[in-house]
């Protein structure tokens, strides 16, 4: 079962090249000081109760298998946001219409977007030291969007949305 669940794991994580993420930290944190973790008690990611479910569950076992540990007292807080947006076309064709001849020209052109447009999410982790510095990490995903995806098909991206959120926590130090 273990194995089956990694090889899971692996095949979205590879399949879903569409998930892009920026990072932002405090650079005079020390990240070896942290080793426990745990939300905000009013955690409102603007997503369904079970999508929330889906995404806390994927980035507690993420975080265990990096060491960290959900604790009563942590050392930071996890805050999420999430944003639907409509995701612009790239897909478009031209067509023109032109003459030209004894000084005379014209032209018109008019580009036609091809497919459905996309839904799009937006996820932004904020890890927060309340006894420190505050905010010290944040990541900003962007991803592709299903509402009507199967329940397995979205738990299985939210374990690749977090994996790629999480391949830059702790940050590497210079």
């Amino acid at each position: 079962m273990k194995y089956l669940c990694l090889l899971l794991t692996l095949v979205v994580v590879t399949s879903c090249a569409s998930i892009r993420v920026n990072y932002d930290y405090e650079k005079t944190t020390d990240f070896t000081a942290y080793k426990t973790y745990n939300y905000y008690a009013n955690l409102n990611t603007g997503m369904s109760e079970l999508d929330d479910k889906r995404l806390l569950e994927a980035i507690d076992q993420a975080m265990q298998r990096r060491g960290y540990t959900l604790a009563e007292n942590p050392d930071f807080f996890i805050d999420i946001k999430s944003l639907e947006f409509q995701q612009q076309r790239n897909n478009n064709v031209g067509v023109g219409v032109g003459g030209t001849g004894r000084n005379v020209g014209g032209g018109i052109s008019i580009g036609l977007p091809i497919g459905q447009s996309q839904l799009g999410r937006e996820i932004v982790f904020e890890f927060v030291d309340e006894n420190k510095n505050g905010l010290f990490w944040q990541a900003v995903s962007e991803s592709n969007y299903k509402p009507k995806a199967s329940p397995e098909k979205k738990e299985a991206q939210f374990v690749a949305i977090v994996e790629k959120v999480l391949e830059g926590f702790p940050p590497e130090s210079n």
